[in-house]
């Protein structure tokens, strides 16, 4: 895990996604909801991030009913009411799927599949990688792959960490080999490739940024101060990706955004895409794709290159 502070330096990639589009657009639904650290789990205690309370008031160790409750919300409305408006837009959505989230909510993961909607492995449960040690982080990475896959019937693509990984995640990920790329860096706006033990490994940057996450950190609390913040960031990189390609993440969380009031922030920012030129709005899958491609054309047409000049090709 060498820190890389230059990534494409002063020369990023000039490539267009598929349609000429400079900008691609990406949302991602966070389905963590049933996975979370709770006391029935035997974890010896609820969760405490992400809740509508700033810090819980049950001691440790004793269930948290309020912060389960909130948690529930996201399965028993959130993620359907953020269902709805994606499907009555028709626009893709990249599930990060918290692997026991969908055990416990088989509409969940059946209305995932009739969707067709992506899906990225968010952990077996949700909880933080940095604190498994190697053998267990590698049989959640396995398990989470062969879980979705039972649940929504077929394997998810990527890969996710609670946060932050492991200083082993990303080989584990490798080793595994049914992950296409993983997504636990926020260092870039384009996807990247990496040599992990002799092998390219394709990582595609995640946003803690454009992420609804904002409403519970006290940075936004209006959801027009969410839509700002959304139509300013897409504004700014489709100006940019005339000339060089670009990618947006947007993070949604079904017990966040999925409240009516705040899903109004994101359903002005849908509008405001709607008819935009040169966007490419796309599932995270079809984006490590689609970069796989213009890798393999890049090296083609540049065989030639310094194998350290350009980090768009796979190597």
């Amino acid at each position: 895990m060498e820190r890389d502070l230059r990534g494409y330096g002063s020369a990023p990639p000039a490539h267009r996604w598929p349609g000429g589009a400079g900008l691609a657009v990406n949302f991602v639904l966070n389905v963590e909801e049933g996975s979370e650290y709770a006391v029935e789990h035997g974890d010896g205690r609820s969760e405490a991030a992400l809740l509508e309370v700033r810090a819980p008031r049950v001691p440790p160790g004793e269930r948290d009913l309020a912060a389960e409750s909130m948690y529930e919300y996201g399965q028993r409305v959130g993620f359907w009411r953020i269902h709805d408006l994606f499907r009555e837009r028709g626009l893709p959505l990249t599930i990060f799927a918290s692997a026991q989230s969908l055990e416990r909510s088989p509409e969940i993961a059946a209305a995932i599949r009739a969707a067709g909607w992506d899906i990225c492995a968010h952990g077996w449960r949700w909880v933080e990688h940095y604190r498994l040690d190697r053998e267990t982080e590698a049989e959640h990475i396995a398990r989470a792959w062969d879980s979705i896959k039972a649940t929504t019937g077929r394997a998810p693509a990527g890969w996710y960490c609670r946060y932050a990984p492991s200083i082993h995640t990303r080989e584990l990920v490798v080793a595994h080999g049914g992950y296409r790329y993983d997504s636990d860096a926020y260092n870039d706006e384009v996807p990247y490739w990496t040599n992990v033990s002799g092998k390219s490994h394709l990582v595609l940057p995640y946003s803690l940024v454009t992420n609804d996450a904002k409403f519970l950190s006290g940075d936004v609390y209006r959801p027009a101060d969410f839509a700002d913040l959304l139509i300013d960031s897409f504004d700014v990189l489709r100006a940019e990706s005339a000339g060089r390609a670009r990618m947006m993440n947007v993070g949604l969380h079904s017990r966040i955004v999925g409240h009516p009031g705040r899903l109004a922030g994101l359903t002005r920012f849908l509008d405001h895409i709607a008819d935009a030129d040169g966007v490419w709005v796309a599932g995270r899958e079809e984006i490590a794709a689609a970069w796989a491609d213009m890798a393999a054309g890049d090296a083609r047409g540049d065989a030639g290159r310094d194998a350290g000049g350009s980090r768009m090709a796979a190597r």
